[in-house]
This record gives C-alpha cells, structure tokens and sequence, in this order.
C-alpha cells in the first residue's frame, strides 16, 4: 500500500490522448513512407484493409481505409513487400498506435513514385499546371496531329475511334518512342516537329501519348522535358497516356487529360452524327418558332381584318345615312317634285321664268311645266 495518494492520476483514456497529442505533435510521425512485409493482411466487407507491416525486428499495425485504397493498382497479400505512406496515430478503442496508410505500391516502384512526386511538386511550384495557363481545344480541328508510337495500339484507336465520329477527319502521326531511355528524347522531338513552321499552320491540336503498361512502362511521360515540351507547345496538347488509372506528369501539364487514347479521339473530334442530331433539333426548333410566328401573324392578320371590315361597315353606313338625309334634303328642294304636288312653273318661249303676272300681258305666249309634261299657253288675261 501507498502510504498516501499521488497528487495526480490518469484515466486510461487521459494517458492514451497524451501518447496520441504526442505522435501528432511529430512532423516525422506525420509524413511517413514504410517499407515493410504485408501480414495478416484482411479485406473487410466494409472497404477498409487492416493488415500489420513487419521486418525482421518488429511488427507495426496499419489500416487502409476504402476511400484510399480504392485507387490501389495492386491487390496487396500477405508475404508482399511493399512501400506505404501515411501517418501514425493511436487507435483509442485498443490503446495502439498504428500506421494510417494513404498510399501503397509493391516494393520496387517507391522510388520511382518518390521521384514522380518530387517533379510534380516542383514543376507545380513553377506554375507548369496553372490552370489558368490551359488552352481550349478548337471544337471543329481541320487537321489533328498524333504523336505515339506508330505500330502500338493507341495510335489504332486513336485513328478508328476520329474516323467513326468524323469521318473526313485529317490526322497526322508524327511517331516517337514511347517507352524506353530514348523515349522522353524522342517525344521531346515530335513535339517540336509538330510545332515547327511546316506543321504549326495546320495543326489545331495535338494528342500525345501511349496504351497501358506499368509505372515503368509508362515512365517516359514522367520526364520533366516532357513536361516543359508540353507547355511550351504553341498548339493545344491532349495527354493520353494508359489507362484511366494512370496519372502521369505529362497528364497535369498537358492543356487535357483523356482517360485513354480513345477518349482523347473523342474530346478532340467532334461526332458528326451529334452535331447532324443537333443541327436537326435546331432546324425543327426553328421550323416550329416560324410555324408560331406565322401563326400569330394569321390571327394578327384575322384581327386586322375583322377590324377593318367594322370599320368599313361602320363607315358605309354612317355614308348611308348621310346619303339618305341628302337625298331627302335634295327631295325637298326638287323642282320635280314641287311640281308633282300640283304646282307649275311657267317660261317665255326663250326659257326665262315668269315671275309675276306683272312679267306678261295679254297675247304673250307661255309654256306651263307640269308634273308630267307641259302646256303652251296664249295668256288672255292678267290679273294683278
């Protein structure tokens, strides 16, 4: 027994969090790469693989959870040395630490993952990967040019793939090594060709790049001449390098990455039966746009017409009762129709009117007018 209490004491779970403040307060402890023997390794349904690390001296716990391990290129065992990168941290459920692993490849390919890192930090610091330095890719190219190796089959693909989407698609393939230690070289090359006066006036974009194949297969568009090659191109450049998997430097300097040479065909030429389709659609938009306008001009036209046929009517018969009130004025002033009442006018045989008995005396001849027909008349008397 203690003869009396310590001044401090620690829950189980107090002592695991300062073990764990204390890794995390380790910058070593936080950027870590780890050679080791996979051990134990288990695929969990839920994703995640839990497995130890180990060597000939000691054994270190490590998890891999499905988010990262799902771009894994290998399926790792038990008995595969491998390299890994993550961080330690305590696990404090068990009270252990382990290794958080980000990133895993069999043994062999670290360093060259190490080296790919490094340039594309670096080249990134530059501002090589700007994405603001990114060209567009002409939507219709007269003329592509394709540079990769002339017997593989991406350049295959490439042609069939351009060819099914537009057929009258001119493509030019400047060949280049694309494996080996005289690839980079040789890629460099093409690239200049491609850009050189006789080619540059023609060339709207190019498409650099391989089919599949290992890290090391593929290592040549990891080159960092490659790279500034591909930026310093004054055409447009889509990057098709393997698989979708596959990432290489030339993929973030490029001003595109394609998944795979095919789709580089793809996002470089246009498909003929989409773009008819859509002209299609736009003319059958427009015929329907036409067909409404016309429609509305018809009905504004019936509108216009109806209008104009009220007002005409409207006009007419106002002009029909105004002719009838003129022709009934005219009715009234109408000698004819004085006469046809029972008065006469009578004349001197030269047309004048006699106005007053006064005008004539007795043996004057006069004509008498009537309603229908006239008199010609001696006057024998007048009579004041």
């Amino acid at each position: 027994m203690l003869d009396s209490m310590p001044a401090r004491m620690f829950t189980v779970s107090e002592v695991t969090e300062m073990v764990a403040d204390a890794i995390a307060a380790d910058p070593e402890l936080n950027d870590l790469w780890v050679v080791g023997e996979v051990s134990n390794f288990t695929h969990h349904s839920s994703g995640h693989m839990y497995f130890s690390l180990k060597d000939e001296g000691s054994r270190l716990k490590a998890v891999m959870f499905r988010r990262a391990n799902m771009s894994l290129k290998f399926q790792p065992s038990s008995g595969m040395k491998v390299v890994a990168h993550g961080e330690v941290s305590v696990y404090p459920a068990g009270g252990e630490y382990q290794l958080y692993v980000d990133y895993m490849e069999p043994l062999g390919l670290g360093a060259l993952f190490l080296q790919f890192q490094q340039l594309k930090a670096k080249l990134e610091a530059e501002g090589l990967f700007d994405p603001a330095a990114k060209r567009p890719i002409p939507r219709f190219p007269r003329r592509i040019g394709v540079i990769t190796s002339p017997t593989g089959a991406a350049v295959h693909d490439i042609i069939t793939v351009a060819r099914r989407r537009w057929p009258a698609q001119n493509i030019l393939v400047i060949p280049a090594q694309v494996q080996g230690d005289q690839a980079p070289a040789s890629i460099v090359r093409a690239i200049e060709i491609a850009n050189s006066q006789q080619h540059y006036a023609d060339l709207d974009v190019l498409i650099v790049g391989r089919g599949g194949g290992s890290m090391e297969e593929l290592w040549a568009f990891n080159h960092e001449s490659v790279a500034r090659a591909i930026r310093a191109s004054r055409i447009p450049v889509i990057s098709a390098v393997g698989h979708e998997t596959d990432f290489t430097i030339a993929d973030f300097a490029a001003d595109i990455r394609a998944a795979t040479p095919s789709n580089a065909a793809e996002l470089a030429v246009p498909d003929i039966a989409a773009y008819a389709s859509s002209l299609k659609a736009a003319s059958e938009r427009m015929a329907a746009a036409v067909r409404r306008m016309a429609d509305r001009r018809r009905q504004r036209l019936d509108e216009l017409s109806r209008w104009m046929r009220s007002a005409m009517e409207s006009k007419l018969s106002t002009a029909r009762k105004r002719l009838e009130h003129a022709r009934a004025v005219l009715g009234a002033l109408d000698p004819t129709a004085v006469l046809g009442r029972g008065y006469s006018i009578c004349r001197f045989p030269d047309g004048r009117i006699v106005r007053s008995a006064e005008d004539v005396k007795p043996g004057d001849e006069i004509r008498v007018t009537l309603g229908r027909g006239e008199l010609g008349c001696d006057v024998n008397e007048v009579v004041l």
